[in-house]
C-alpha cells in the first residue's frame, strides 16, 4: 500500500523563493509507484494552502496565480488525526510522513520540527534540538569547540551588546579574528546577509547589514583554502558521499553566486587526494553525529591552503534541492540517484 506524504513548500523565510525551485524538483522526483503526494505552500505572509496543481508552477510565485487551485488547510496538532484538516469542510486527512522542503527560518531552525513533533507526525531531517543547534550558526560553532571538532576562529555578538558597546567589540573582533573576516547573521541561509569585511569601516557596514537579517551575528576569520562540501545521509549509521567542490564567480559564495550568476565552478568530485578525499567525508559524518543530525545534512567545510586543515564552515539541514544544488549531485555521483535519494529521504523518516 502506498504511503501519502505530505510535501511543505515556502515559508516565512529570506530562502521561500529558493525553497519554490526545490520542492518542484523534489515532488517531480518522488517515486510515484510508492508514494501518493499531496502538497502545501505557505506564503511569504504565513498562510497555509494545499496546492492542487502542477508542481512546475511552484517557482516564482506561480502556484498562488490560481486561487481555483488552492485550498485553506493546516498541519493539526492533535496526534489523533496525524495529519491535516481541511479548513473549508474540517474534513481531517491522514499522512504517513512529511518532507519539508523549507529553507531558513521558521522551517529549517526546528520550529516546524517541533509542531510536527506535537503532531506525532513523521517527517524527513534532523529532529528540533539538531535543527534548531545547526540553523544558528553561534550554536553551532560552540557546539563544534565542544567536540573538539577543527573550525575557523570566531566570535558573536547580540545586537544589544553591539549597540551599547560596538567599538569595544569592534576591536576585539580586529585584534583576534584579522582580516578579512566574514560576517554573518546567526540565523540565515544561502549567504542572506554575509559579508566579507576588509577593514574596521566595512566591518561596520557588514554587521549593520548582518543584524538586518538576525539580532545575533557571527564573525569569521578568513580561511585561504579550498571550499569543500559533503552530503551525508542516514540515522544511526550515516554514510557520506564523494565531496564536492566550489569555486565562487564572486569574491565569495553569497547568495547571487548560488542561485543567481550561474557562473560559479562545481566540481563533483572535489579536487582532492584520496587520502583528503577520505578526512573529508569522515570529518562529515563526526560532524553530523556530534551536531546530533538525522536524515540529511549537507556538512560544508574549509581545506585550508598552508597546511591541508580540515576546517568545519557550516552544516545545513534542509540544503538545497534545485536541479543544480550540491547535495543530490554529490549523492548522483556517489550511485544513489535523485529519485533513489528521496525515497531513502523517506525511509529514514518513517523508520525513526
Amino acid at each position: 500500500m502506498k504511503k501519502k506524504v505530505l510535501v511543505l513548500f515556502g515559508g516565512v523565510s529570506s530562502e521561500h523563493d529558493v525553497s519554490l525551485v526545490s520542492a518542484s524538483s523534489v515532488i517531480s522526483n518522488i517515486p510515484r509507484d510508492k508514494y501518493d503526494i499531496l502538497t502545501m505552500g505557505i506564503t511569504k505572509d504565513g498562510r497555509f494552502y494545499l496546492y492542487k496543481g502542477d508542481c512546475a508552477n511552484l517557482p516564482d510565485s506561480g502556484w498562488l496565480k490560481d486561487e481555483a487551485l488552492l485550498e485553506p488547510a493546516v498541519i493539526s496538532c492533535d496526534r489523533s488525526h496525524h495529519g491535516i484538516i481541511h479548513l473549508t469542510t474540517g474534513e481531517v486527512e491522514r499522512i504517513d510522513a512529511v518532507f519539508p522542503v523549507l529553507h531558513g527560518k521558521n522551517g529549517e531552525d526546528g520550529t516546524m520540527q517541533g509542531l510536527l513533533e506535537i503532531s506525532g507526525i513523521p517527517y524527513v531531517g534532523c529532529n528540533t534540538a539538531s535543527s534548531a543547534v545547526c540553523m544558528d550558526k553561534a550554536l553551532t560553532n560552540a557546539m563544534a569547540d565542544f567536540s573538539k571538532i577543527p573550525q575557523a576562529k570566531w566570535d558573536a555578538f547580540i545586537k544589544y551588546d553591539y549597540d551599547k558597546n560596538k567599538a569595544d567589540l569592534l576591536a576585539r573582533a580586529e585584534k583576534y579574528l584579522g582580516y578579512p573576516i566574514f560576517v554573518k547573521p546567526a540565523n540565515a541561509g544561502s549567504s542572506v546577509g554575509v559579508s566579507k569585511a576588509k577593514d574596521l569601516k566595512s566591518l561596520e557596514i557588514a554587521c549593520e547589514k548582518a543584524f538586518e537579517q538576525d539580532y545575533k551575528i557571527v564573525l569569521e576569520e578568513g580561511i585561504v583554502g579550498k571550499e569543500i562540501e559533503c552530503a551525508v545521509l542516514g540515522n544511526e549509521d550515516p554514510i557520506a558521499s564523494l565531496p564536492g567542490e566550489v569555486v565562487p564567480c564572486n569574491d565569495f559564495y553569497d547568495y547571487d553566486a548560488k542561485y543567481l550568476a550561474n557562473e560559479s565552478e562545481l566540481h563533483i568530485p572535489a579536487r582532492l587526494s584520496p587520502e583528503k578525499t577520505e578526512e573529508v567525508r569522515k570529518a562529515a559524518v563526526n560532524a553530523y553525529r556530534a551536531l546530533g543530525c538525522s536524515g540529511l545534512a549537507r556538512v560544508d567545510f574549509f581545506v585550508r591552503e598552508s597546511d591541508g586543515a580540515v576546517l568545519l564552515n557550516e552544516p545545513n539541514t534542509i540544503p538545497g534541492f534545485t536541479s543544480i544544488s550540491m547535495y543530490p549531485k554529490m549523492f548522483a555521483a556517489s550511485g544513489i540517484s535523485y529519485s533513489d535519494l528521496i525515497d531513502k529521504l523517506i525511509c529514514y523518516a518513517l523508520e525513526r
